[in-house]
């Protein structure tokens, strides 16, 4: 605002505007705490400990960091948060509405739609397992150094929400249910974005996917029998994908994610420069089967396409990733037959885990 006086002198003050929407309301949570801790929730030994046999345990890639551990309340403080459309400019996208939680915390679009009808510049990665991510970088370019880092970008992009952090922290100060949340959650009811960004990672490392039927073929001494728990085309595709087709060396371990970027070759030249010369982060394959479409940029619709880009597709890229050349220098060919492809997509599809895309302590507290 400026105002002139009778001299003729001016001077301006800065206000902060946010926008309520009267229609939203207050969350829904459960009296007694829904557990989301290690403790409380313990990952199955698969996770922990490595076995002859099996992808090897991801837990050593956990990028949480000592001073931000999972906690139930901070969970249920993040959980709220990225379910509340009021962390949009105009109240009119959440979190949630990108990262879906049918869809793996994805979305079926393409290119998501932000807070005023604007695109997403690139497709909405899953969630699933962020935690194992064992560069700890985030976004496909891993422009973010940290989940932290990451989860406030959203929320001030022009497209996406909209909200600069001081109207994002007025918003919170302003409404009823928070200032309790944050008081469980970190001892105090002040409210920062440094809190809301460690309470959101924690939500996000809280979601953890293992519950699959590539799970469920681990026993309890985390041994796993594939051969007693999978069809001979899953078994046949679980070969292929720990051996010839050489997908596990992207997306390893048996939370299928691996750290680093990389050049896939989706294109001859390069559009999309990525974190650098066409490279993109390999996400987890958790729940892929929903997931579609696939890549940085949403090209394909289903699993089927994306085996045969990598089985005759990959182009020669000047800067493709040398696990995706022959000893020659030429882009790979996996020669797969349609068996093989299939054998392929049905043991991707054992990744699919139903709890976990259903699971109440994940879904939406606003009702």
């Amino acid at each position: 605002m400026t105002a002139r006086d009778t001299t003729g002198r001016t001077a301006s003050q800065q206000f902060t505007v946010v926008v309520f929407s009267a229609d939203l309301t207050a969350p829904t949570l459960p009296v007694s705490s829904f557990a989301y801790s290690d403790a409380r929730v313990p990952l199955p030994r698969h996770f922990t400990q490595n076995a002859a046999g099996g992808g090897g345990s991801p837990v050593g890639a956990d990028n949480t960091p000592a001073t931000n551990a999972i906690t139930d309340a901070g969970a249920t403080l993040g959980r709220v948060l990225f379910y509340d459309r009021r962390l949009s400019l105009n109240d009119g996208v959440s979190c949630a509405s990108c990262h879906q939680q049918a869809f793996a915390f994805s979305d079926t679009a393409v290119l998501s739609t932000g807070f005023q009808g604007g695109r997403t510049g690139r497709h909405s990665m899953g969630l699933a397992n962020a935690r194992f991510y064992n560069g700890g970088r985030f976004f496909w370019d891993e422009r973010a150094a940290s989940l932290e880092a990451q989860v406030l970008q959203p929320i001030q992009d022009v497209t996406e929400m909209g909200l600069t952090l001081e109207q994002l922290q007025t918003k919170l100060s302003l409404t009823a249910y928070y200032p309790a949340l944050f008081e469980a959650a970190f001892g105090s009811r002040e409210i920062t974005t440094d809190r809301v960004a460690r309470a959101l990672s924690q939500y996000v490392r809280a979601l953890t996917s293992t519950d699959s039927k590539f799970d469920r073929a681990f026993g309890a001494n985390g041994v796993p029998n594939f051969e007693g728990t999978f069809t001979a085309q899953e078994l046949l595709g679980q070969q292929l994908y720990s051996g010839r087709a050489g997908c596990a060396r992207c997306h390893g371990t048996n939370a299928h994610i691996s750290d680093g970027v990389h050049n896939t070759g989706l294109d001859a030249s390069i559009t999309d420069a990525g974190a650098g010369n066409g490279r993109f982060k390999a996400p987890s394959l958790r729940n892929v089967e929903v997931r579609a479409p696939y890549m940085h940029d949403g090209r394909f619709r289903t699993l089927e396409q994306v085996v045969d880009f990598y089985d005759r597709g990959v182009q020669n890229n000047p800067g493709l990733d040398p696990r995706l050349r022959t000893p020659g220098g030429q882009p790979l060919r996996l020669n797969l037959s349609l068996q093989e492809r299939d054998a392929l997509v049905a043991f991707m599809k054992t990744f699919t885990d139903r709890t976990f895309l259903s699971d109440p302590r994940l879904a939406s507290p606003f009702r």
